[in-house]
Formats: structure tokens, sequence, C-alpha cells
């Protein structure tokens, strides 16, 4: 059992380069020229669809070679085309940082200057000016501006945020984890789901984990400032339930039934963030 104390340490243990593990992204390539396989070293016979290609990180293999690659994929910025609906592990090793850099700007900004503001995260911002907040991490990466004389309303650096997490193709508590998590919290004693939980948090890949671990710690803040801005952990359950976690098979059905499970498990991760991560 990793200990939340170990998988600490070995997360700060190498600041400046995090070996998250994380998979090529194989798609089958027409190469032009005589090209050799990267993994067996032979040539790739063929005029068409010679072999497959990492769009990460620009690995060239032959099909069957593919399966035994390892999980040693290092994306190549030049190759990573925007920051929102990119792969959260994909983002964070293409920028080699340990959270995706918009979920680091984004609370930087609200813990400066918005953590008293009224029904933070469940308050709207304008659609469009969140758009623009979007744009603009997508075009200049961690240099974009989100400050206050561009964007004095916070509730727009919060949304912004919200939106980063629902663009994920593979939302911060992965499709592979929702349902033991779901399980977790149905749970009637406080201190067996507490546990429950604290395991399926270990089953979750590293950059989601520390991800998850970093966004906690934040939401703990906002709700030390609840008799200014009204947001408890329920509260910020309920917003950030369906943000993080999303079932496997897009049901309606299913979505609906685990609602309240979804924002018991982001309240209980609020509450007891010091404990479980």
């Amino acid at each position: 059992q990793i200990t939340s104390l170990v998988r600490r340490a070995a997360l700060t243990q190498n600041d400046n380069h995090f070996n998250y593990e994380k998979a090529h992204n194989f798609k089958v390539h027409t190469f032009r020229g005589p090209h050799w396989c990267e993994y067996c070293a032979n040539f790739m016979w063929g005029l068409i669809a010679q072999g497959v290609r990492c769009s990460d990180c620009g690995l060239n293999v032959h099909k069957q070679c593919s399966k035994y690659v390892p999980n040693d994929c290092q994306p190549d910025l030049k190759r990573i085309k925007r920051v929102y609906c990119c792969d959260l592990t994909t983002l964070v090793k293409a920028h080699n940082t340990q959270r995706p850099m918009v979920v680091d700007s984004c609370i930087r900004e609200i813990e400066a200057r918005g953590l008293k503001s009224e029904g933070l995260y469940r308050v709207s911002g304008f659609t469009e000016h969140i758009e623009d907040v979007k744009m603009a991490f997508d075009r200049d990466g961690d240099k974009a501006d989100i400050s206050a004389t561009i964007y004095p309303d916070i509730n727009i650096i919060a949304g912004a945020l919200k939106l980063y997490f629902r663009d994920l193709p593979i939302p911060v508590i992965t499709y592979d984890t929702y349902s033991k998590f779901i399980e977790a919290a149905k749970i009637s004693n406080p201190d067996e789901r507490l546990e429950a939980i604290h395991e399926v948090l270990m089953l979750l890949p590293a950059a989601h984990y520390e991800t998850l671990r970093y966004l906690m710690i934040h939401l703990k803040k906002v709700t030390l400032h609840e008799k200014d801005n009204f947001m408890n952990a329920e509260n910020l359950g309920i917003v950030f339930g369906p943000t993080l976690m999303r079932p496997p098979e897009d049901s309606t059905l299913a979505t609906l039934n685990d609602m309240r499970y979804q924002k018991l498990i982001v309240q209980i991760l609020i509450e007891n963030e010091d404990v479980l991560f």
C-alpha cells in the first residue's frame, strides 16, 4: 500500500522533471522515403501505411512493434497544438510541469483576489469572456495574461478553470476509477468510506492525482471564507462533482442517479484533503 506520504515524497523529490508514465498515441502513418522502426531498428516495408507514428512525440515504429513499446512517451511541445481539450498527462509532460499550468495560473489569480467573492464557482462569468481566456491559454500557454486589468470579474477566471476540467478528454477522476469512487461513496460507515476513497485515489494516474490534490487544497481555502463567499464543501461538491467526474458511458440516467454521489465524493475530498492526500 503506497501511503500518501510516500506518494507526496515521490512527487516533490524530482521537481524539475516529472516522470509521469504516459502511453504513446500511435496513428497509422505513410512515410515518404525509406524509414526504419525506432523500436526494432528494422526497415519499414511498403509504399503506404508502412507503420505508426506517435502524434505526441513523433516516435516511428512498426504496427506490431507498437504493442511492445513501453509507456515512456515524452510529448514534444511543438506537436501539442492547444492547452484545453488536451489529455492531462500529455500536457504536463509536454510542459514539464507537475500540474497543468492552467490550473496553477487560475488558482493563483483566484486566491490573490477572489476568495471572498460571493458565490465563487457558482456564479457564472460571461461565456464569451471565458472563451477569451481559453483562447489566451491555447495561444500563449503559461504567458496568458488573466490579470484583473484584463478580466476584473473573478468569475471569468473561475469559469475558465471549470471549463478546462470539463473539456478534458479523460476527466480528472478517470473513467477507469469512476465506478469505484461511486461504490466507495455508497458506504454508510464514514471511516470505512474514507478508507475506500483513499484506496481509489491511489489508482489515479500520477498527474491526475497531483492535479486533484492541488485543487482540493485550494477548495478547502475557499470554504475557510464561507462567511463572505457563502460556499461550503457541499456547495462546491454540487459545482465540481460533474466537472471532475463523468460516467464512462454517456447515459443521462446514470449521470442523474450518480449526481448525489459525485457531490458527496468532492465534498469528502475537500473536507478531508489533509488526511486523504
